[in-house]
C-alpha cells in the first residue's frame, strides 16, 4: 500500500522547470572560474609572458626607438595590451581541445542544456584571463612611468575594447580547437597565424620607419587598427572612426565563426 502511494506521488510530482540558456551559461562560467582556483599554475604563462614582453621591449628598445624608456612606454603599452589579449585568446581553443580529448564534451552533448553554454564558459575564462593580464600590465606600466592621459575613464574604455577584441579573436581558436586533434597542434597553428599579424603591426615601432610595401600592410592590419584605437582611448583623443575600424575584425569574426563553431560542434 505504501509503495502504491509513493508511486502515485512520483507520477503526480511537478517536473522541475528547465534551466534557461542564461542559467546554463552561468554554470559553465562558474566552471571556468573554478579552473583558476584548482589549477592556479595555468596563470603562470598568462601572467609572466606579457610582463616579460613589457619589461624587455621597454628597457631594450625604448631608448633606441624613442630616446627614453618613459617616452617609449607611452607608445608601447597600449599595444602590448592588444598583443596580450590576442595571444591569450588561443587558450580557449586549447582548453576546448583538451576537453574534447577527454570526452567531456560528449557528456555535455547528452545533457538537456543550451548547446552553446559550454562555449559561454570558455568565453568567461577568456574574459578573466584578459582582465587579469591587462590589469597587471597596466600596474607595471604605471610603476615604470606610464601615464594614461584619459585617466580612469580611458582605462575602463580600453578594457572594454580589449574584451571585445578577445571575444572576437576567441572564435578563431575555438574553431581550431574543434578541428585540430591535440592542444599542441592548436597552439602551433595559432602562433603560425597570429605572429605575423602581431609583429607586422604598429605595436612595437612606428610604421613611418618601415619600407613602403610593409607599411601599406601594417596600416590595414586589424591589429594595428585596434592598437591605434587603444592609444587613442588611453590618451583621450580617440575618434569614432578609429574605434569603428578597431571593431571591424572582432565583429566580422564573431558573425562568421560563431555559427561555424556551433555547426562543427554539432557535427563532431
Amino acid at each position: 500500500m505504501d509503495d502504491n502511494k509513493a508511486t502515485v506521488a512520483l507520477i503526480h510530482a511537478a517536473r522541475p522547470p528547465q534551466p534557461s540558456a542564461f542559467s546554463n551559461a552561468l554554470v559553465f562560467g562558474w566552471r571556468a572560474v573554478l579552473k583558476f582556483k584548482h589549477v592556479p599554475e595555468q596563470l603562470f604563462d598568462l601572467v609572466m609572458t606579457p610582463i616579460m614582453f613589457t619589461l624587455l621591449f621597454t628597457f631594450v628598445f625604448g631608448g633606441a626607438l624613442s630616446g627614453s624608456t618613459s617616452a617609449y612606454l607611452q607608445y608601447f603599452l597600449p599595444g602590448i595590451l592588444v598583443q596580450t589579449v590576442v595571444f591569450n585568446s588561443m587558450y580557449s581553443g586549447m582548453g576546448l581541445s583538451t576537453d574534447l580529448g577527454k570526452g567531456l564534451f560528449d557528456r555535455f552533448r547528452s545533457l538537456p542544456i543550451w548547446s552553446l553554454s559550454p562555449f559561454a564558459g570558455l568565453m568567461v575564462g577568456d574574459i578573466l584571463r584578459h582582465l587579469i593580464a591587462s590589469l597587471l600590465i597596466l600596474i607595471i606600466g604605471i610603476i615604470l612611468g606610464y601615464r594614461p592621459e584619459a585617466g580612469i575613464i580611458g582605462i575602463v574604455e580600453a578594457l572594454l575594447l580589449l574584451i571585445v577584441i578577445g571575444f572576437g579573436f576567441g572564435w578563431i581558436f575555438l574553431v581550431l580547437g574543434l578541428v585540430m586533434r591535440t592542444p599542441n597542434t592548436v597552439m602551433t597553428m595559432a602562433f603560425t597565424g597570429i605572429m605575423p599579424l602581431v609583429f607586422a603591426s604598429n605595436i612595437i615601432v612606428d610604421p613611418a620607419t618601415m619600407p613602403s610595401l610593409l607599411r601599406a600592410f601594417v596600416e590595414v592590419n586589424p591589429v594595428s587598427l585596434m592598437t591605434t584605437a587603444m592609444r587613442g582611448l588611453m590618451a583621450g583623443n580617440a575618434t569614432m572612426v578609429q574605434i569603428g575600424a578597431a571593431l571591424i575584425a572582432p565583429v566580422l569574426l564573431t558573425i562568421t565563426l560563431a555559427p561555424l563553431t556551433l555547426w562543427l560542434y554539432r557535427r563532431k
